[in-house]
This record gives C-alpha cells, sequence and structure tokens, in this order.
C-alpha cells in the first residue's frame, strides 16, 4: 500500500515538474488561439465583417461591383452553422471552418467542389447583367454557354463525342439557368477547369476569385475570397470551398498556422494544407 502510494506521489511530482519546466510551448499555444479569436467577429454576416486582418494587414482595395467585392461580401450564416450535406445530414467533420456560406445545396448531389465554384461566378455574372458571359467548357472540352441553353440548344453526349442541337422552347427565366447549371455540373469539373482557365504563376498576381487547384478525377479546388497586405508587400489570403460529398460552401480555418487563422500565406508550388485536404503542388486559375 505504501509502495503504491509512494509510485502516485513520485508521479504527481514528475507532472507538476514537467509544467513548470515547460511554460513557453503551453503560453505559445494559448497566445495561437488567442490571436485567432481577435481575428473573428461572431456576430457579423458576411465575409469581410466577420474576419479581421492580421496586425500590421490592410484589406486590398477593388472597385466597387467587382467580382471581388462580391466574394469578399458574400453572406454567411450565423457563426457556428454546421456543414451539411445534399441529403440533410451533417458532414462528419465540423472543425476546419468559421462560416458557412449562404449558397443553397441542391438535394440532387451534382453541386460539388468545382461546381459550387462555377454556381458562384455564374451567380455574379446573372446579377451584373453580364449573362452571355456565362458558359464552362465539359471535361471533353466542348464550350456550353448559357446564351445557346436558354434558345434551346441541348448537348447530346456520345463518349467524348458531343453535339447541340435544338430541341427545346426559348426559356431565359431564372428556373431554366439553375437547370442550366445542373447540365455544366454534370459534364465539368476541376480537370475541365484547370484545362479551361488562365494559369496564374506568380503569387503577386494573385487576387480574389482566384483558385487554388488539383485537376483531376477526384481532383479538388478552392476559391481566394478575401485579400490583405502589408507594408512589405506580403499578401494573405482567405479560402472557400465546397466538397464532395456536395455540401455547404464554407470558409476555412488555416490549421497550419493559427496566429493569423482563417488568413493564409499562399505560396506557388508549395504543399498547402486546406481544412480535411492537402494541395501536395500548388496551381492557381482564373475565370475568363
Amino acid at each position: 500500500m505504501r509502495k503504491a502510494a509512494l509510485i502516485i506521489l513520485i508521479i504527481v511530482t514528475l507532472v507538476l515538474l514537467f509544467y513548470q519546466l515547460t511554460p513557453k510551448p503551453i503560453k505559445h499555444f494559448v497566445n495561437a488561439v488567442t490571436k485567432t479569436v481577435k481575428l473573428l467577429d461572431k456576430d457579423s454576416l458576411t465575409i469581410a465583417s466577420r474576419v479581421n486582418t492580421p496586425k500590421g494587414f490592410e484589406r486590398v482595395s477593388y472597385p466597387k461591383g467587382s467580382f471581388q467585392e462580391y466574394l469578399r461580401h458574400y453572406n454567411l450564416k450565423p457563426f457556428g452553422s454546421k456543414i451539411i450535406n445534399y441529403d440533410n445530414s451533417e458532414y462528419y467533420w465540423q472543425k476546419g471552418h468559421i462560416g458557412i456560406l449562404e449558397v443553397p445545396v441542391p438535394k440532387n448531389g451534382l453541386q460539388q467542389c468545382a461546381d459550387a465554384l462555377i454556381r458562384i461566378r455564374s451567380e455574379y455574372l446573372w446579377d451584373t447583367n453580364q449573362k452571355d458571359k456565362i458558359g464552362f467548357n465539359f471535361t471533353s472540352g466542348h464550350y456550353c454557354s448559357w446564351s445557346k441553353y436558354a434558345k434551346g440548344y441541348r448537348p447530346k453526349v456520345n463518349g467524348n463525342k458531343v453535339t447541340f442541337n435544338k430541341t427545346a422552347r426559348e426559356d431565359y427565366s431564372k428556373s431554366n439557368f439553375y437547370k442550366y447549371l445542373n447540365l455544366i455540373y454534370m459534364y465539368s469539373g476541376t480537370l475541365s477547369l484547370y484545362n479551361e482557365l488562365n494559369a496564374i504563376t506568380q503569387i503577386q498576381d494573385l487576387k480574389i476569385g482566384d483558385m487554388l487547384i488539383l485537376g483531376g478525377s477526384p481532383g479538388h479546388i478552392v476559391m481566394i475570397t478575401d485579400e490583405a497586405i502589408n507594408s512589405k508587400g506580403q499578401k494573405l489570403f482567405l479560402l472557400f470551398q465546397g466538397n464532395t460529398p456536395a455540401q455547404s460552401v464554407h470558409l476555412v480555418k488555416n490549421l497550419e498556422d493559427m496566429t493569423i487563422s482563417p488568413w493564409y500565406d499562399l505560396k506557388m508550388n508549395a504543399i498547402i494544407p486546406v481544412s480535411n485536404y492537402t494541395f501536395y503542388n500548388s496551381k492557381f486559375v482564373r475565370f475568363k
């Protein structure tokens, strides 16, 4: 009995000694969490108002009405909202985000990672009366525009061969626009976007709306939704993503550097972990 008590006393003493001799890592962790909390305004319901810039940084300005400003001020659900799959179930991992974008998730399961970004880009063009610019390549390389779809042209897909024929009446309605997007979701993805879009090869050229991409089947893609800069020209970025299965579009944490999270210090051709996915060779593209 005495021996057991002595062993317990020794263990307790060693634990207390460990914490006394190693306060720095614990203090560093507490400071990191504190700094992260200070960057968030949990009561705010847009990306720009919810996330503050780190000390010494300020947001890069963009023209009013631009795609960049549209993304920066995108509406968010209340803080703490969960990522929901297309079938209304909760996504299994809820620890990688600090905001859910107000983007509906269709019950058909088609709106996956690339599709969510295609939707956001297309809705911006629709809302700003640039509908003639809405169009995307299929993975086969064939271009499918909203304007042709609205006129009644539909694709006939036979393997990699695609032909378009007028088989439907003209319909320029918003509901038909979303039917068009469902078609794009079926035949486009990260691979088609990677092959279709302009590559960004210099990190200093990155801006809001550009995308970090791995083109493939499966691949993945995330979008830059905000940008900050300091006096030395160093830039930081915020990122959001959709996912597979189709689910809520969410603003991601930076789990690798909690001192600046949710901001990212992006690098070209680098390994970049983003929430529950890792890009092992970062490549960036931009919508035309």
